[in-house]
């Protein structure tokens, strides 16, 4: 006979749930076919290009130059996704790396100011280039498309009025941004840069150790983590690519210096920085959900002026880096320079997986976007092509992951 105080059983903890498709290899690979198919296609078309060059392009040094003269892509495209997942463009970028790039060089060589002043400067200037911009599509309301287009004329033209025919740069320390390495702080291991090395192991460890701790997480919300066949896969995976990038790395440069470019440091860090901005910050869960479906977003009491206004403000920031990366390298500062810039870093971030209506990409889909455009344009200057041909083979890469892109969308309807 029971009592009405007894104490009545404790409840079972509630199973895992499961995926309606099954939590196999197979099936998550299908799930996020789209991410894995962006990579292998970079590691297709870099194959191709090591064939087709005879083993030119993945020399250290190419590696390296590959890096160097194609990082302006990067940088842009970090702005641009973030862009363009909320529904905007920005047509001007090209045109602010000269423009910015031009008050740089006349800053150092012509006023006499300090490099590193004349750097932040140069980025104080892209800042208030991006706040004209966003305040024109934030609170005046004109489309970004309009606002840019304006602005790409805007810039491209006042460039020429200040820079004229060209403006020598001659600081070692400002041109040896995009030419010179860190420190080699550990010595010379044989042929190889220990510092690359250490750096390279480092990498390795915490890529493992965050694919480990996700999947943990993941298993202690009660959801079904992805199998660990397909994570130690992806470390192995990674593993690989990491160790040969690192091994590229640490045997690249001359007799003084080598391994690690600072280029590659300054896209690290802006890579870092802005996928966690994205991923990890309300400002970027509220750039998702603004470019996701903007009239829920104002429903939901988002602030979508300040959204857009923030955006333009990071995409003037990121164009100004862009034009000191770009003087750097060039070091000469011209009225041309920066053509077309827009053009890869849209065609980078479509290759990369941002959708055409906005609300979805990431960062790292946007890079790899770029180094399918940075090794594309790398590959064929090796080859001797025709730059004309080099814009139509972009061209076509772009329409063809566009075109992907929509196709998937119709079988998932």
């Amino acid at each position: 006979m029971t009592t009405a105080n007894a104490t009545p059983a404790p409840a079972k903890a509630p199973a895992p749930k499961k995926d309606a498709k099954g939590n196999g290899v197979l099936s998550t690979l299908a799930n996020n076919s789209k991410q894995y198919g962006i990579v292998g296609a970079l590691i297709v078309i870099v194959l191709v290009f090591q064939f087709l060059t005879d083993g030119v392009l993945l020399k250290p040094n190419s590696f390296v130059s590959l890096i160097q003269q194609n990082a302006y892509v990067i940088i842009l495209a970090i702005g641009m996704v973030m862009v363009i997942i909320a529904t905007h463009i920005d047509l001007s970028v090209g045109s602010i790396v000269a423009f910015v790039g031009g008050v740089c060089a006349i800053l150092m060589e012509r006023q006499g100011v300090n490099w590193m002043l004349a750097i932040l400067i140069s980025l104080l200037v892209g800042l208030v280039i991006g706040c004209w911009q966003g305040f024109w599509v934030a609170y005046v309301g004109i489309p970004g498309f309009i606002t840019t287009l304006a602005g790409m004329l805007i810039f491209r033209g006042l460039a020429t009025v200040i820079v004229g025919e060209s403006v020598p740069v001659t600081s070692p320390e400002f041109r040896g941004i995009a030419r010179n390495y860190l420190p080699n702080i550990l010595g010379w291991w044989g042929p190889f840069d220990g510092l690359t090395i250490v750096v390279g192991i480092i990498c390795i460890a915490l890529y493992a150790w965050s694919l480990l701790r996700r999947r943990a997480k993941v298993a202690k919300a009660g959801l079904n983590p992805e199998p660990m066949a397909l994570t130690v896969t992806k470390i192995v995976i990674a593993t690989l690519l990491i160790g040969f990038v690192t091994y590229l790395l640490a045997l690249s440069g001359n007799a003084t210096q080598g391994g690690i470019p600072i280029m590659l440091v300054i896209l690290a860090v802006l890579v870092f920085i802005y996928n966690f901005i994205l991923t990890k910050t309300v400002f970027g869960r509220h750039v998702y959900a603004v470019g996701g479906n903007r009239k829920a977003a104002i429903l939901s009491d988002i602030n979508t002026k300040r959204v857009d206004f923030t955006l333009f403000v990071h995409m003037g920031f990121l164009s100004a880096v862009a034009a000191v990366c770009v003087l750097s390298r060039l070091a000469s500062a011209t009225a041309q320079a920066g053509m077309e810039f827009e053009m890869d870093a849209i065609a980078a971030c479509f290759i990369g997986g941002t959708a055409v209506t906005g609300g979805v990409g990431t960062i790292p889909g946007a890079v790899v976007g770029a180094l399918v455009m940075g090794v594309i344009n790398q590959g064929l200057s090796i080859m001797g092509v025709d730059t004309a041909i080099v814009k139509t083979i972009k061209g076509l890469v772009l329409l063809g992951a566009v075109a992907v892109d929509i196709m998937t969308k119709r079988k998932k309807s």
